[in-house]
């Protein structure tokens, strides 16, 4: 399921926005992400022939079963992370930041580990 790291980026990006708005189209995308129109067109073109994504014919965005198992195990390793960041002291801006960089390429391993860590240390 190892994909790259820009796919997973939009993967959840398309997961954040239709938690917020409920639907997503390429320009909500463009949007949020402040990309091009066409890098935004080709990206979206690529996940749907990957399987990641499917489009309707009115241009709505939805995840696929794959898409959405990547995309929920990035978001929650960003807002982990972010949490475990920010409580280690480093500015919120920053933590989400170093969060959306670290996501990506931290193990399965060591992700449960730092969650592990955290339930442990919150039931004391």
């Amino acid at each position: 399921m190892k994909i790259l790291e820009s796919a997973e980026n939009y993967l959840e990006t398309i997961l954040i926005i239709k938690n917020d708005k409920g639907s997503v189209r390429s320009i909500d995308i463009v949007n949020y992400l402040g990309f091009s129109k066409p890098s935004v067109s080709v990206a979206m073109k690529q996940l749907e022939t990957n399987g990641y994504i499917s489009r309707n014919s009115e241009g709505f965005i939805s995840l696929t079963e794959a898409g959405l198992e990547i995309a929920e195990m990035i978001y929650e390793r960003h807002g982990v992370l972010s949490e475990v960041f920010i409580a280690l002291g480093v500015s919120e801006e920053t933590a989400r930041e170093d969060a959306c960089r670290i996501e990506h390429y931290l193990s399965e391993e060591t992700f449960e580990c730092i969650k592990k860590h955290i339930k442990e240390r919150s039931s004391k």
